[in-house]
């Protein structure tokens, strides 16, 4: 890495990424709407690191070096300056997406290596639509970033392979594993994981089995980590709700969204972060 690592976006994604970007030793830049948006993140990631510190998960040395790499800024040329590399990690929005990433299209910034954090947004539409053709590359990382130990690259057709590298080599300097993928809607992780989920939606409206039950199968039978339908709430349903209407919208009718999940997301129950989804949960993020 020649320079910072700018992380546009201090929500879900952009506050994990930034935290364990500035753990792993890079020099990290938060940025945010303005100055007081990029601050409160910063200070979010703050107390992250002193409670985690105060439960023996992290020692103070450490958290001061990551502080110490870690800053914030309003999103703007100012910000940019002296960055290698920026990590896009607004939400899952086409529109809202390519309006920020335009201004990174200027022939200043030709040397800028620009990423999307998206978990779905095919990559080349994307790119048509920011004009970054050819420069542009999906970044996939997991949430908690810190504690999964993969990224999903996805590449678009007429991508150079010097962009490719470049990307590779942050992956591995975030102490990922980088799974390289074909570009398409839904890339391979959200395609599979939404296609479990949604199977779990259908048989739990069908009333097959509670949503206990359903996640205990795959938890206690299969040793997955997560239930499909616990990991749909921590996802997010309107993320899921988005994601499974695009796929089948372009023709993928096995991503139908069943009614369940249309109801929840019309209700305001979106998952942990509403606190209500597929089940409750407390002011702390645990299931309640």
């Amino acid at each position: 890495m020649s320079g910072p690592l700018a992380i546009l976006g201090p929500g879900t994604l952009g506050l994990s990424a930034a935290q364990w970007a500035a753990e792993c030793g890079l020099e990290t830049r938060l940025l945010g709407r303005d100055l007081d948006h990029a601050e409160a993140g910063l200070q979010e990631i703050h107390r992250r690191w002193d409670r985690a510190c105060a439960k023996g998960r992290l020692s103070a040395e450490a958290r001061d070096q990551a502080m110490h790499s870690l800053s914030a800024a309003a999103f703007g040329p100012m910000a940019l300056e002296g960055i290698s590399s920026l990590l896009e990690a607004l939400p899952e929005d086409m529109a809202l997406k390519a309006s920020a990433l335009a201004p990174l299209s200027l022939p200043e910034h030709a040397d800028l290596l620009v990423l999307s954090g998206t978990s779905a947004l095919p990559i080349s539409d994307l790119a048509a639509r920011s004009g970054l053709e050819g420069r542009l590359v999906g970044f996939h990382l997991f949430v908690p970033v810190p504690k999964m130990a993969v990224v999903e690259m996805a590449v678009a057709p007429g991508t150079p392979q010097a962009q490719v590298d470049r990307t590779r080599t942050l992956g591995l300097a975030l102490r990922k594993r980088v799974v390289q993928v074909r570009d398409q809607p839904g890339f391979a992780a959200a395609r599979m994981a939404l296609a479990q989920g949604l199977e779990a939606m259908r048989l739990l409206e069908s009333g097959v089995a509670s949503a206990e039950d359903l996640d205990a199968l795959m938890t206690l039978g299969y040793g997955h980590p997560i239930g499909p339908l616990e990991l749909s709430d921590r996802v997010g349903l309107d993320l899921r709700l988005r994601i499974a209407e695009g796929l089948a919208a372009s023709g993928e009718t096995r991503f139908t969204p069943p009614s369940n999940l249309k109801t929840l997301v019309a209700e305001g129950a979106s998952g942990r972060k509403a606190r209500r989804g597929f089940y409750h949960w407390d002011s702390e993020g645990n299931r309640a």
